[in-house]
């Protein structure tokens, strides 16, 4: 017999298996709550005290890379199953891709930063001409 008429799938994300629609829409559903109640959360975190004030942006954080696997493995089906080697490894150049112009812009506007004259110095270059 084969893993199908098992009924054990392996690695799937939920409501990718195949045939079952009811099983499509609890997973879908289940998603939609999960990613709801995150950012339900993250709504309430930023406008309470409940966090030590330095600590909100780091639990922004947390709460959105939560955010992100919830919508991955339940909306974009995103697993880590042989059949979604593609899946993978085009998120992973994505997110590298993203890294990279993220740090690079930031490593520009240092630089700039850095290399700029102050303010008070840029009108002392206008009289002297």
């Amino acid at each position: 017999m084969s893993e199908h008429e098992h009924g054990h799938h392996g690695d799937t994300a939920p409501g990718d298996e195949h045939g079952h629609v009811l099983s499509g829409i609890i997973g879908y559903l289940v998603g939609l709550v999960l990613a709801t109640g995150l950012t339900a959360t993250s709504f309430w975190v930023a406008s309470t005290h409940a966090l030590w004030g330095p600590g909100v942006p780091i639990g922004l954080c947390v709460l959105a890379v939560a955010q992100m696997g919830i919508h991955l493995v339940f909306f974009l089906h995103v697993t880590s199953g042989p059949d979604n080697t593609n899946n993978v490894l085009a998120l992973a150049f994505g997110v590298l891709i993203v890294f990279l112009v993220v740090a690079g812009s930031l490593w520009i506007m240092a630089n700039l930063n850095h290399n700029m004259l102050p303010m008070a110095g840029m009108g002392n270059l206008q009289t002297q001409r």
